[in-house]
């Protein structure tokens, strides 16, 4: 058979796009803000990862500005040979401090740090353990490397205490999980993950992607939530959420990071972040260590949501973060329901198989600290008329 007979075969995502339903690769006119402009209209946008609000702040985008004028538009090669400049550096050594860690390093992109960190500390004889909801860099990372790959339920400390043990005498053994799940929104229990960690000898990372800004008393991510820095190995953080830019970090133990740095293809042999990416990434570290009050604004925004929409009857799952799902059901209702928001003026996403599990599409929604009043409410009108349409809500 052709090797492209699949391509051919592949029509399911046109047949959304015959009955004008498709809610993927939809072009922005205007930065990301809690409004934005499509197709020359104005949409309240509750699909952003843009968590903090910071893309648009005057600072981080100063910081921007001087980063291209001193160095330039781009790194023109890899960290290893000549794409570090001093931002990285620096960057390097901040992010360090802020999550409690002797060393960071930061990759091109969120999703080389999973491939090129996992696929680089698991190797023959080795085994990654990671959370069936988890990321599919993480996925991707654990396929990429010469370990065994074992998966369990979502959330099930139990099951994983009985992989754990079964795995015992393997010479070394990883546990990945996300912070924040991205798509429900809910949060790992990570003390029951760290201490089953402790008894059997098992090195911890946590993807704070969706948690990094947004949880625990500083904004340093899912650890701090819960006190237990120490007990993780390896955090793992993206800027392209609350960082508002582009890149993604690991920070461990200086001999781990020195490890990684010298054996993380996706980090060997890819472009270093550009200035501009950096310098905005430091920006917004600067206010996230100092102005606490916008955290405070984005869980107030969330809790308001949230409970708005549990008191109207939809099903918002598990969520426990700005990341509030509103469960549908079918994929084509789902479709159906995106479409009826996104003419009334309400950009949100949708996440069907196998971004969740089959039969429980849903609208991720997510909130940002500068959702004003105003956004919220007329939004919470639209999507109950929607509710109500579809049967979702009475």
């Amino acid at each position: 058979m052709d090797l492209f007979e699949k391509a051919r075969r592949y029509t399911k995502p046109h047949e959304a796009e015959a009955i004008g339903c498709y809610p993927y690769f939809i072009p922005i006119g205007s930065a990301s803000g809690p409004e934005v402009v499509i197709n020359g209209q104005r949409v309240i946008m509750l699909g952003s990862n843009n968590y903090l609000g910071l893309t648009q702040h005057p600072a981080v985008i100063e910081a921007s500005i001087r980063a291209i004028e001193k160095y330039g538009t781009g790194c023109t090669g890899s960290r290893l040979l000549n794409g570090t400049i001093e931002l990285h550096e620096e960057l390097e050594r901040r992010l360090a401090r802020f999550v409690g860690k002797e060393a960071a390093l930061v990759f091109t992109t969120g999703y080389q740090v999973n491939v090129g960190v996992i696929s680089a500390l698991v190797g023959r004889n080795d085994v990654v353990v990671t959370d069936r909801a988890d990321h599919a860099s993480i996925v991707d990372g654990c396929r990429l490397s010469f370990g065994k790959s074992v998966r369990y339920p979502h959330n099930d400390a139990a099951h994983l205490e009985r992989i754990l043990t079964n795995h015992a005498d393997k010479s070394g053994i990883l546990v990945v999980v996300d912070g924040v799940f991205s798509m429900e929104g809910d949060i790992v229990d990570l003390p029951a993950v760290a201490r089953l960690c402790r008894r059997f000898g098992a090195r911890l990372m946590v993807d704070d992607a969706h948690a990094v800004g947004v949880l625990g008393e500083r904004g340093a991510g899912t650890a701090e939530h819960f006190g237990v820095e120490s007990d993780v190995d390896l955090i793992m953080g993206t800027f392209s959420k609350s960082f508002a830019s582009t890149g993604g970090y690991i920070a461990a133990d200086a001999e781990v990071i020195y490890y990684i740095k010298h054996n993380a293809r996706a980090l060997l042999f890819s472009a270093a972040i550009p200035p501009a990416s950096a310098a905005a990434a430091l920006a917004a570290l600067d206010i996230i260590e100092n102005d606490p009050g916008r955290r405070q604004k984005l869980w107030g925004n969330m809790r308001f949501w949230k409970d708005s929409l549990t008191e109207r009857g939809f099903d918002t799952g598990r969520s426990q973060t700005p990341i509030v799902p509103i469960v549908i059901g079918e994929d084509m209702k789902a479709a159906l329901f995106w479409r009826k928001m996104f003419d009334a003026g309400v950009f949100v996403n949708t996440a069907v198989a196998p971004a969740v599990e089959p039969g429980n599409a849903l609208m991720r929604t997510s909130l940002m600290a500068t959702h004003e009043a105003s956004h919220l409410n007329e939004a919470l009108e639209i999507v109950t008329r929607a509710g109500r349409e579809f049967g979702l809500v009475a």
